[in-house]
């Protein structure tokens, strides 16, 4: 049986990436300000306020870190999914990046907060599209 992923894939490659872009955005008051048009934070601490819960064995600072690194790796395995540029490398970061927002969510937020935010479904879909076997219409296919 010959199973084809073409389509499914660059799908599943532009919602994840797409999936990272925009709270990217929201948290840098790029789409406008706190709760307008569905913002979860409008700004950068909004963004750190809500992470610190997430961690709050951590003190303030070592946050506000942790919060840049998070959202470098989200911009880049944004735009590397939906170019399709390492995309196996980009599906697997954000795989485990997902599982540990999903885990420190479960822990620090309630069980319901993950479920409610998909994280653990973005995380196996991450985890599916590293498994896929070839990316055609990528950036992987150049050269």
């Amino acid at each position: 049986m010959k199973t084809n992923f073409d389509v499914p894939q660059l799908l599943l490659r532009i919602a994840l990436g797409l999936g990272f872009i925009f709270p990217v955005m929201d948290r840098m008051g790029w789409l406008g300000l706190p709760g307008e048009m569905g913002n979860a934070w409008g700004n950068w601490h909004n963004f750190i306020s809500y992470t610190y819960t997430l961690m709050p064995y951590l003190d303030l600072p070592v946050v506000n870190i942790i919060g840049a690194i998070a959202t470098v790796m989200e911009a880049l395995f944004g735009i590397a999914m939906i170019i399709g540029f390492k995309t196996r490398m980009a599906a697997y970061g954000s795989a485990f990046l997902t599982l540990a927002f999903a885990v420190s969510m479960l822990l620090f937020a309630g069980y319901r907060a993950p479920f409610s935010y998909s994280v653990f479904v973005c995380s196996a879909a991450s985890w599916l599209l590293a498994k896929i076997p070839y990316y055609k219409w990528s950036a992987d296919n150049i050269a």
